[in-house]
């Protein structure tokens, strides 16, 4: 949205350019519409006739602009300049009569009706000419409107400076004025705007660092307050909100946006826009509200505070991190506006020149005032509690809870020095002052009446809430502790003494809080309830099924919860070991289905005690994680825990584990492009011990992988590859699939392949989603080759349809799949549609799978290369190299710098082509692929035949004669 405010510079253009200038840009025509409007409100309050006049004919001159004039965006300099003027004169014109013309402004009124007339003349006559012509088809020549906006800046020098720089009106003031004068113009509806909250009561000690700041404000900088929570950052944000410099610049045009409490796991960019909104007085109406507000802020300067700016800074979901960033950027580049972040995050938006001023603890004289403002008793031992103060390292939460604590209690200096004293000054071990002032605060804290009422459940409670990292879910409170039958009431008494806090549905405690209680020996045993948590925790993952119900709910919800459970009852509790194996097994297939993210249970597990009654839990524990590392796309992990699981499943003599660990693990390879490794692991696999152990069904299994690995090294013929491995009844269907794809890649028949996988399809039951999906995707590669892209797409959605639900990572194969086939029908704007919204499926994930990001990374490079965007093809294939190195995939690098290599060949770059396919060739050598079969085993990938650089490279023909 920047780009249309921006003043065009004067340069001239030939006519016919001009012609082609029609300017429907809808930002444009909305500012003619809200500045007429204003300025025809502007006009009936102003109390002079000259000044009427000057106003009115402004508004002819942008009605012109707006209903005849094509170029409006070259208007927009004076479009500024006409609102400038409009406040000139509300102002310059308030409270003076006729009389008060005859001096200075007088005269500098007549000369702006001198030019504004001359302007309105020459406009006026183009809108003649555009009768004699057609409607809307007059154009006026950038100079020309470059000329008159000099002529307005050198009548506007005439004004008293002072008045022009304050006209700062707010626009919540200018469209309730304009109200019912718009005529139907698209002008923005306001709600009630919020009062800028007063300086707080209990401010002390910053007076310094306010003036500091203030200057900064005023100079029109950009300021993050950044601090540990209880600081003080909120409060310092809204004195220097009430500072009269302040007030002074921005009038009513002072925003408080708080995001306390909202979830930073639940924030989007929709939540993010929308609260700003209604903090501004903005009702936002239909789509685009950053367009929205942006027109709002233009109109003059605003201070916005963006308050607990943490809660979006770390916010969970990715588009959230993508999407707010840029906007808060580009509301700074508003001319006028002023931000001021208050956050515990150095997280802080990009591309925006704040000035970070870290918080500092309050000084001695500024902590004593603070804490006698709330404490009314100690006058006579102020030098005991200035020591006291001290030891708290005059953190300001820590003061007031303290002082808060004595006052509402009723304690005597004399009592509170003595529960002081007789509490130890340093709780906790780790971690600097603030963490052991405010332990010694929590001491007192607790022994509040209204706490102590509660008995041993208050202490167990916090405990509680402690010992869960995502703290208590309050709608499970009594399911999760049916021991405290007053959980409930326990925790709003805690909320109401600052001890703990409410996130959305979860009771928390801040972490200094949280460490305190977890160390201090105040605490009770809390196991009949840590029992509790945990029983009702290991039900919920074992009724658990891979649809979503309300135990996936509850996994989803309290995800961190149940894994810190299972860690603990590993580490701590060795009598249920198998137990806790069996449900850590069950987590991380929950974890796999419901909330794909990484796992913090990895120490734990590696940790385990390996003894002969939990070898093979252990190996098939180790199994599920390495599962879920594969489905995160991080392959690399994955096959270092198989080989952990392949060693103890060996040491328990579990022949088929092992083989279960080698064949998953050598797939693994293949995934990430490595075909000569993978082939080698399972051949020499069958010439060790375990082999002759092993079942034919898990025979097969080790065949079938081993075929796959051959298949793109091209070291078998068609005709041996899956052949051993079809005689399984567990693999044999598949087998015979993956038969004649392997057929179709090594150049058989394209009829004969077609047939036989038609022929295999009614024979493959429903439920068998691997086998259906692969022959569906050999017949739609079967179509791609013989040129019948509609059959292709048919045959590509019916595998979209069946996938989507069940098969995410297949969706997206899919869906970039058919935009590959969109591009080669030349549907360019389908095949990027197709590509945006591939990883649907993929949005409940809580991390996005990097194999996801790949596929959609090279088909956008892909389409992007058909559609003769080269420059965007480059980009988006150097995405994809950086992302393989980060994964280890040779795969999609090798594709990705070929099309780099082909790229370079269009621009006629031949040396650099020349390196591109040298370094393809050598990734082919360690793939195990030969050069000339590269897209052979995946035709989706192919380039078509008018990208011929590789191919004259590889045959050492010009412009690559002497490539070797």
């Amino acid at each position: 949205m920047k780009k249309w405010l921006k003043k065009p510079k004067a340069r001239s253009r030939p006519v016919a350019e001009a012609k082609e200038c029609q300017d429907d840009n809808p930002d444009v025509v909305d500012l003619l519409g809200v500045t007429i409007a204003a300025i025809n409100t502007t006009k009936d309050l102003v109390p002079i006739q000259l000044a009427k006049g000057i106003l009115g004919t402004i508004a002819n001159i942008l009605t012109i602009a707006q209903s005849v004039i094509k170029n409006k965006s070259d208007f927009l300099g004076i479009v500024q300049q006409c609102e400038t003027i409009r406040g000139v004169l509300e102002r310059a014109t308030k409270g003076i009569t006729n009389d008060d013309l005859r001096g200075s402004l007088g005269v500098a009124l007549s000369e702006l009706n001198k030019s504004i007339n001359r302007i309105n003349s020459e406009v006026a006559s183009k809108k003649e000419q555009s009768i004699w012509r057609r409607l809307f088809s007059a154009t006026i020549d950038r100079d020309r409107i470059a000329s008159w906006e000099k002529e307005l800046d050198r009548v506007l020098g005439l004004f008293n400076i002072e008045a022009i720089v304050d006209v700062a009106i707010g626009m919540k003031k200018l469209t309730s004025e304009l109200k019912g004068n718009a005529n139907g113009s698209n002008i923005l509806r306001h709600c009630q705007v919020p009062v800028p909250p007063s300086r707080p009561s209990m401010f002390y000690g910053r007076d310094d660092l306010v003036a500091e700041l203030t200057n900064l404000v005023v100079n029109d900088e950009h300021i993050a307050l950044i601090g540990a929570g209880g600081m003080g950052k909120s409060s310092l944000a809204k004195a220097i909100l009430n500072e009269a410099l302040v007030i002074d610049k921005f009038a009513e045009r002072r925003f408080f946006v708080t995001y306390d409490g909202m979830d930073p796991s639940a924030i989007t960019f929709e939540t993010f826009m929308t609260h700003l909104a209604r903090a501004l007085g903005i009702e936002l109406i239909g789509a685009d509200p950053m367009r929205q507000i942006c027109m709002f802020l233009r109109s003059t300067g605003a201070l916005i505070v963006l308050d607990n700016a943490e809660t979006f800074e770390e916010a969970r979901r990715q588009s959230a991190l993508q999407e707010i960033p840029p906007a808060i950027a580009d509301i700074a580049d508003i001319p006028g506006i002023i931000l001021i972040l208050t956050s515990r995050s150095r997280r802080n938006a990009p591309n925006v020149p704040w000035i970070t001023k870290d918080i500092p603890p309050l000084d001695v004289a500024s902590a004593r005032e603070a804490f006698f403002r709330t404490y009314r008793q100690g006058s006579n031992a102020e030098e005991q509690i200035t020591n006291l103060l001290m030891e708290l390292e005059f953190h300001p939460l820590s003061i007031n809870l303290l002082a808060n604590a004595a006052q509402q209690n009723g304690w005597s200096p004399h009592m509170l020095l003595t529960r002081w004293k007789h509490q130890p000054s340093a709780v906790l071990d780790h971690g600097e002052g603030k963490q052991q002032s405010l332990s010694a605060t929590m001491q007192l804290s607790l022994s509040s009446p209204s706490i102590q009422d509660f008995g041993e459940d208050g202490s167990r409670t916090l405990a509680i809430i402690a010992f869960l990292p995502q703290g208590l879910n309050s709608d499970l409170a009594m399911q999760l502790l049916p021991s405290l039958p007053r959980i409930d009431i326990i925790c709003d008494v805690l909320c109401r003494q600052s001890l703990v806090y409410r996130q959305g549905t979860f009771i928390k405690m801040l972490a200094p809080i949280r460490h305190y209680v977890q160390n201090s020996s105040l605490v009770p045993p809390v196991s009949t309830c840590l029992r509790d948590v945990g029983a009702f925790y290991y039900r919920t993952v074992q009724h658990c099924s891979e649809e979503r119900d309300n135990h996936a709910d509850i996994i989803i919800s309290d995800h961190l919860n149940i894994e810190h459970v299972v860690a603990f009852d590993l580490t701590q509790i060795p009598d249920r070991t198998e137990e806790t194996l069996n449900m850590c097994m069950l987590f991380l297939q929950r974890l796999k289905w419901h909330l794909l993210r990484p796992t913090a249970l990895v120490p734990a597990i590696f940790n385990i005690v390996e003894e002969p009654s939990t070898l093979t839990l252990k190996a098939q524990c180790l199994c599920d994680l390495g599962l879920l590392y594969e489905a995160l796309s991080q392959l690399t992990q994955a096959i270092k825990v198989f080989r952990a699981a392949e060693a103890l499943y060996l040491t328990a003599g579990d022949h088929e584990g092992v083989a279960y660990c080698v064949t998953t693990r050598a797939d693994m390879y293949r995934c990430e492009g490595r075909f000569v490794q993978a082939q080698r692991v399972l051949e020499y696999f069958q010439f060790s011990h375990s082999w002759e152990y092993l079942s034919e069904t898990m025979k097969a299994r080790v065949w079938f992988f081993l075929d796959q690995a051959r298949m793109y090294t091209f070291t078998a013929s068609a005709d041996e590859l899956f052949v051993k491995s079809m005689k399984d009844r567990e693999w044999g269907l598949h087998s015979k699939v993956w038969h004649w794809r392997a057929k179709l890649y090594y150049g058989e028949d394209i009829a004969h392949v077609k047939m036989h996988l038609e022929e295999l399809l009614p024979f493959i039951n429903e439920e068998d989603l691997r086998s259906r999906r692969n022959a569906l995707q050999g017949l739609a590669q079967v179509s791609f080759y013989q040129g019948r892209l509609s059959e292709a797409m048919d045959i590509l959605q019916e595998i979209r349809e069946m996938c989507k639900m069940k098969n995410p990572p297949d969706f997206l194969w899919s869906t970039v799949s058919k935009a590959v086939v969109a591009s080669n029908q030349g549907n360019y704007d389908l095949a990027r549609d197709l590509i945006y919204t591939a990883s649907e499926p993929l949005e409940f994930l809580a991390l996005r799978s990097a194999r996801a990001f790949l596929h959609r990374s090279y088909g956008s490079a892909h389409v992007e290369l058909l559609a003769g965007q080269y420059d965007r093809a480059e980009y988006h294939f150097t995405a994809t190299i950086e992302g393989s190195d980060i994964q280890g995939h040779l795969y999609f690098k090798a594709f990705s710098i070929c099309g780099l290599g082909e790229v370079a060949f269009a621009h006629g770059n031949f040396a650099v082509a020349a390196q591109r396919f040298t370094e393809t060739r050598s990734l082919c050598a360690e793939m195990g692929v030969p050069p000339w079969k590269l897209y052979h085993f995946s035709p989706f990938t192919a380039l078509p035949e008018r990208f011929k650089g590789w191919a004259l490279f590889l045959d050492c023909r010009p412009p690559f004669t002497s490539a070797v």
